[in-house]
């Protein structure tokens, strides 16, 4: 990794945190997810950045990966995860927050847990670059334990490269053993922590797209709609919502199905709690390079 490199890494950082700010001074309860998702959709743009993912506007027992789309009429309410993710020049800042929307705030010790489990992380980190896989997850499943929740074990923090959001090796939410330590690169830490029993299940599409393998496709609409999807964001997801306002909803879900159905585009899934209980999530982006450790979204 070089410096120019570096430079990207903590510039996409550096606007993901106005994005956080902007994100939680705009969410109120009852606000339209499809409203929040253009609204800072538009921010990132604004800052000169792209979009690495749709943001994911994810409530109570859906995990992970909910993006609306233009006939969502879902509101923001109970625990709300919002998951950011920022590119300059293809070196991505991935960094997640929750939200308690609830009258009562229900919900803040959970959120509590995952901010907690990562900060330990990252602090352990800074102290002892060679931390193993194992320690990592050990650290933050006995944090969310301690506060009385579980860690969702089968989600996991990531590599990140240039236009890849997700690369080895997995950083896991629990111990699992793997004693390898992680080398110099770019990585995301993302604790979940949940009232249920912690693990997840792929449900509904969720609107969330990306290109697994860029070839010709017969239909002339779906090949224009791919071209505008490579241009702009090549291997990084993309979202229904900007395709529908593009080029109309009719029109998008008919070449996104095609090109779907070609094994062009991959639709991912909800990733929805087991036992249906609500789901806290926190998450960083860091560097580790000549034994320091660079949080960027921070």
């Amino acid at each position: 990794m070089n410096q120019q490199e570096i430079l990207n890494y903590k510039q996409a950082g550096k606007i993901s945190i106005e994005i956080k700010k902007y994100a939680r001074q705009l969410i109120k309860p009852g606000m339209p997810l499809l409203e929040i998702a253009q609204k800072i959709h538009k921010q990132i743009e604004k800052q000169g950045a792209l979009a690495a993912f749709p943001v994911n506007l994810s409530v109570d027992d859906i995990a992970a990966h909910y993006h609306p789309t233009l006939e969502d009429e879902t509101k923001a309410q109970g625990l709300l995860k919002i998951d950011v993710g920022i590119s300059i020049n293809g070196f991505i800042a991935d960094t997640a927050f929750s939200m308690d929307l609830t009258p009562n705030q229900e919900h803040k010790e959970l959120i509590k847990a995952s901010e907690q489990a990562l900060n330990n992380v990252l602090n352990s980190l800074k102290q002892n670059q060679d931390l193993t896989l194992n320690e990592i997850g050990e650290t933050i499943q006995n944090t969310i334990e301690k506060k009385g929740f579980s860690p969702v074990i089968n989600l996991s923090g990531h590599g990140l490269n240039k236009y890849e959001i997700h690369t080895s090796p997995s950083i896991p939410n629990y111990a699992n053993g793997n004693n390898k330590k992680l080398e110099d690169g770019a990585y995301a830490c993302e604790p979940f922590a949940t009232t249920g029993i912690g693990k997840i299940y792929e449900g509904a599409p969720s609107n969330i797209f990306q290109i697994i393998e860029p070839k010709n496709t017969r239909s002339p609409t779906a090949r224009k709609i791919f071209d505008y999807i490579w241009k702009k964001y090549k291997l990084l997801p993309f979202s229904l919502r900007e395709i529908q306002e593009k080029f109309g909803s009719g029109t998008a879900r008919i070449a996104l199905k095609e090109l779907e159905q070609a094994g062009i585009t991959r639709n991912f899934a909800q990733l929805i709690e087991k036992s249906h209980k609500p789901v806290s999530q926190t998450e960083h982006t860091f560097i580790k390079k000549d034994n320091e450790i660079i949080v960027t979204t921070r």
